[in-house]
C-alpha cells in the first residue's frame, strides 16, 4: 500500500516507533524535502495517485444516495419527496460530525510525514472517540427530524415519511462516522485504495438490501421508505466493519490498545477537536447555504425549483472530482509539512489548486456547451429545460471557483490552519452569497439567475480569500519547526 512502511521495518507492537523514525526516516520517505523542491511533474503524479482513488470513493458515496432515490422513486412521488426531505436534515446535521472527525487530518498527516508513528496511530484512537461521541448529539437531532422540518415550514404530509426514513438510518450513524475516521487515518499516509474498494462493494450491498427491504424480495418484508433507511444503515455498518476488518488483518496499527489509550488522552482529543470544530462549522455553513438557496428557488415556483434542482445536481456530481483533489491535497501538504519540506509543501499546494481549477474548467465548458441538453436528463418539460439552460452558464463560472475553494480548504487543513476557512465561509456565504441571492432574485426581480449569481459571487469571494491566504501565509511561510512534533515531551507522557 502506498505510503506504508515495509513489514520488515515496522517496530514490534508497543515499541516507541516515534523515536525510531526520526529526521532521516522522514526525509527518506519524502525525498522532496531536499534542498531543492521536486519538479512539478513529480508533484502532479503524486497528487493524481491519491486523487483518483479518492474521487472514485467519493463518487461511490454519492451513488449510495442516488440508489436510494432511484429505487424509492418506484414507490411514488410521496415516498421520493419524503426521502429527499429526510436526507436534507440528515446530511445537514451529519456534516458537523464529519467536520469534527476531519480534525484528525492535520495530526495524522503531519505525524506520518515527520515519522512519528505513535502520534499517527494515536490520531486513529482520537478519531474513533470523536466519531462515537459526536454521533450522540447528531442522533438526538435525528430523533426530532419530523418536528424540526415542520418548524421549517415543510409539508406535514411529507415530514412523517421523512422522519421514518431518518430514524431507520440511526443505528448506522456511529458506524458511518467511525468509517470516516478510519478512512482519514489510512488516507493520511497515502493509503486510499482500501476505502475505495470498500465503498464500491458497499454500493453493491446497498442495491441488494434496498431491493429486498423496499419491495419485500428474497423473503424480506416490504418496508417501503423505512426499508430504504434500514438498507442505508446496514450498508454504513458494513463500510466501517469491513475497513476495520481489513486493518486488523494487516495488523494496522500494530498496537491497537496503545493507539486507543493515547487517542483518549485529554491533550490528543483536545488537539483533534481544536482542528475539527472549524471544519465542522465550515461544512455546515456551506451545506446550509445551498439548502437555503433551494428554499429561495422554491419561492419562485415549481418550474424554477425543478431547474434549480437539475443544475445543483449536475454541480454536485462534478464537485466530487475537486473534492478528491482536496483530499489528496490534505495528505500531500500535511505530509510535507510534517517532513519540514516547506518549499515542496507550497509547490504541492499550487499544483493541487491548479488541478482543482483545471478539472472544473473542463466541466465549466461542458456546462456551457451542454446547457440545452444536460437539463433533459432531469426533465422533459420544455419550461424546466429552458430555465435550467439559462442558469447553467452561471453554474459554469461557479465551477472554477468551487474547485478552488474546496482544494484551498484542504490545503489549510493539511497545514493545520482550519479556522481561516471557516471565517471565509461566514463572510463569503452569509455576508455576500445569500444576501446577494435574495436581493438579485427578489428585489431586482432577476429570479432564478439572480439567486445563482449571488451564489457564484459569494463562492468566488471564498475562493479568492483562500488564494490570498495561501499566497501570503502558505506552507512556505510556516516556522522552520512547523510540523515537527515535540516527540520527547509527548512520548514520555
Amino acid at each position: 500500500m502506498a505510503g506504508t512502511p515495509p513489514r520488515s521495518t515496522r517496530p514490534a507492537p508497543g515499541a516507541d516507533e516515534g523515536a525510531q523514525v526520526g529526521d532521516a526516516g522522514a526525509r527518506s520517505r519524502y525525498p522532496e524535502g531536499a534542498d531543492r523542491p521536486a519538479p512539478v511533474a513529480t508533484h502532479v503524479w503524486r497528487l493524481l495517485a491519491l486523487a483518483l482513488p479518492s474521487t472514485i470513493a467519493q463518487l461511490g458515496a454519492m451513488l449510495l444516495m442516488v440508489v436510494d432515490v432511484l429505487m424509492l422513486g418506484r414507490l411514488g412521488v410521496a415516498a421520493l419527496d419524503s426521502a429527499s426531505l429526510g436526507r436534507v436534515w440528515a446530511l445537514g446535521t451529519l456534516v458537523a460530525g464529519m467536520g469534527l472527525v476531519f480534525g484528525i487530518d492535520p495530526v495524522a498527516t503531519q505525524a506520518w510525514g515527520s515519522g512519528n508513528r505513535r502520534r499517527y496511530e494515536g490520531a486513529l484512537g482520537s478519531g474513533i472517540v470523536v466519531a462515537l461521541a459526536s454521533s450522540v448529539p447528531i442522533g438526538a437531532l435525528w430523533l426530532v427530524a419530523g418536528p424540526s422540518l415542520r418548524l421549517l415550514g415543510q409539508d406535514a404530509a411529507l415530514t412523517g415519511g421523512a422522519s421514518r426514513f431518518v430514524l431507520a438510518q440511526l443505528p448506522g450513524l456511529p458506524f458511518l462516522l467511525v468509517f470516516f475516521a478510519v478512512k482519514q487515518y489510512l488516507q493520511a499516509r497515502g493509503s486510499v485504495l482500501p476505502a475505495m474498494w470498500v465503498t464500491l462493494l458497499g454500493n453493491a450491498i446497498n442495491v441488494l438490501l434496498n431491493w429486498m427491504l423496499i419491495f419485500g424480495r428474497g423473503g424480506a418484508p416490504a418496508l417501503g421508505i423505512v426499508g430504504s433507511g434500514l438498507a442505508t444503515s446496514l450498508t454504513h455498518a458494513f463500510l466501517a466493519l469491513a475497513l476495520l476488518g481489513w486493518m486488523r488483518w494487516r495488523r494496522d496499527p500494530a498496537d491497537w490498545r496503545g493507539a486507543w489509550q493515547r487517542g483518549r488522552r485529554r491533550h490528543e482529543l483536545g488537539e483533534v477537536l481544536g482542528y475539527g470544530w472549524p471544519v465542522a462549522l465550515q461544512l455546515m455553513l456551506e451545506v446550509w447555504t445551498f439548502q437555503v438557496a433551494t428554499l429561495l428557488a422554491g419561492r419562485l415556483g415549481a418550474i424554477a425549483l425543478a431547474a434549480h434542482t437539475a443544475a445543483i445536481s449536475l454541480a454536485s456530481v462534478t464537485f466530487t472530482i475537486p473534492f478528491g483533489v482536496s483530499m489528496a491535497a490534505v495528505v500531500r501538504v500535511g505530509n510535507l509539512v510534517g517532513a519540514r519540506a516547506r518549499r515542496d509543501a507550497q509547490r504541492a499546494a499550487w499544483v493541487a489548486l491548479g488541478a482543482g481549477a483545471g478539472v472544473m474548467g473542463v466541466s465549466a465548458v461542458g456546462f456551457w456547451l451542454g446547457r440545452f441538453e444536460l437539463p433533459k436528463l432531469f426533465s422533459a418539460e420544455p419550461a424546466v429545460v429552458a430555465a435550467a439552460a439559462a442558469i447553467l452558464p452561471i453554474a459554469a463560472a461557479f465551477q472554477v471557483f468551487d474547485g478552488l475553494q474546496v482544494v484551498g480548504c484542504g490545503i489549510l487543513r493539511g497545514m493545520g490552519q482550519t479556522r481561516p476557512a471557516a471565517a471565509f465561509n461566514v463572510l463569503g456565504y452569509y455576508g455576500l452569497a445569500l444576501p446577494l441571492a435574495w436581493w438579485l432574485g427578489f428585489r431586482l426581480r432577476l429570479g432564478l439567475p439572480g439567486i445563482w449569481w449571488g451564489l457564484a459571487l459569494g463562492l468566488a469571494s471564498v475562493a479568492l480569500l483562500l488564494l490570498a491566504w495561501i499566497r501570503r501565509y502558505g506552507p512556505a511561510t510556516m516556522p522552520a519547526g512547523a510540523g515537527r512534533q515535540p516527540a520527547a515531551a509527548r512520548e514520555s507522557r
